[in-house]
């Protein structure tokens, strides 16, 4: 394939149409870099960045524009924010930080998270800004909606991927094909269980013109996860996830096999959320290697990961059919 007439990468700058999925806590500059300076877009995400200096803890827009002045000394190439959208005044605060600071640091590529937010969307195209809009649980309609409102990309996302699964049933290969279908003029990525050049070839083969990818790289030698789960990933299988709540899914770490007996014991899932939120959400196993404590949220095609690469290697792997 040829990348010269693809509209991913055309609107993203990028060498490929693949973009890194910005993954909560175990995300930093290092990767960030290193998947935008392999080709691909890499993209801060959540909890990225020092949240204390010599004490002092820092406010929020600062931590973000610390860690893109980081990217930025790292690589010219383009890189990404993670925006998340709810219509909450707390979300859209947080949201108007983060693109202060994704200005200052010369960022203008949004994967925004969530749903259609007026505010947000104005804000983002008056700093001049593309926006890669990804549907918590994708629908034709939404789709249709965040292309009228100026989405530059839309992302299809299946229940196969890690992280807040999709509340409906539509895997990735279904989602896919609908939301091609339902928009008119802007290019579609798949999300959710790509791992390998099969996943791609399969995503492209229903009309997708690029890939949206997270749990692939965990395993990169660049990603500040914590070993134990590197480890856990490359040795894990998909069928052994279990539902800690109704919309996330761990592989089976001491406090994953509590929830999920919990869970399936009838206890509500927004009580199990927010005991998991208040221990840390995914901090304490993903980055700092508690699995007593935390979960390990991972897509379901992880069988097809077997070793640790680092970021240029996985990058070139998965866009194999783009380097001839």
């Amino acid at each position: 394939m040829e990348t010269r007439n693809n509209p991913v990468c055309r609107i993203l700058g990028t060498r490929y149409p693949l973009i890194q999925a910005p993954m909560n806590w175990i995300n930093n500059a290092a990767m960030v870099a290193a998947v935008s300076e392999a080709g691909a877009l890499g993209v801060l995400g959540p909890n990225a960045g020092p949240k204390i200096i010599d004490g002092r803890k820092v406010p929020t827009q600062e931590r973000i524009g610390i860690e893109l002045s980081r990217i930025r000394n790292l690589t010219s190439k383009p890189v990404g924010i993670n925006i998340f959208s709810d219509h909450e005044d707390a979300t859209r605060a947080y949201a108007m930080k983060t693109i202060a600071a994704a200005k200052a640091n010369d960022v203008n590529i949004y994967c925004l998270v969530g749903t259609y937010d007026e505010l947000i969307y104005k804000a983002i195209k008056e700093a001049g800004g593309i926006i890669v809009h990804r549907e918590l649980t994708p629908t034709p309609q939404s789709a249709r909606e965040a292309e009228e409102h100026g989405a530059d990309i839309i992302v299809a996302t299946g229940i196969d991927e890690g992280g807040m699964i999709p509340s409906g049933c539509m895997g990735t290969f279904t989602a896919v094909p609908a939301i091609v279908d339902a928009v008119k003029s802007v290019p579609v990525m798949a999300a959710g269980g790509i791992n390998d050049i099969r996943g791609v070839r399969a995503a492209f083969a229903l009309g997708a013109q690029g890939v949206y990818v997270g749990t692939r790289f965990i395993t990169s030698d660049e990603c500040p996860a914590a070993q134990v789960v590197k480890d856990m990933i490359v040795a894990g299988s998909g069928d052994e996830l279990l539902a800690v709540t109704t919309n996330e899914r761990s592989l089976p770490t001491p406090a994953a096999i509590d929830y999920h007996r919990r869970l399936m014991a009838g206890e509500p899932a927004e009580e199990i959320h927010k005991e998991i939120m208040a221990k840390g959400g995914l901090g304490p196993a993903m980055l700092h290697g508690d699995v007593n404590t935390g979960i390990v949220s991972v897509n379901t095609g992880i069988s097809s990961i077997r070793s640790i690469k680092p970021v240029a290697a996985i990058v070139a792997e998965l866009m194999a059919d783009f380097n001839g």
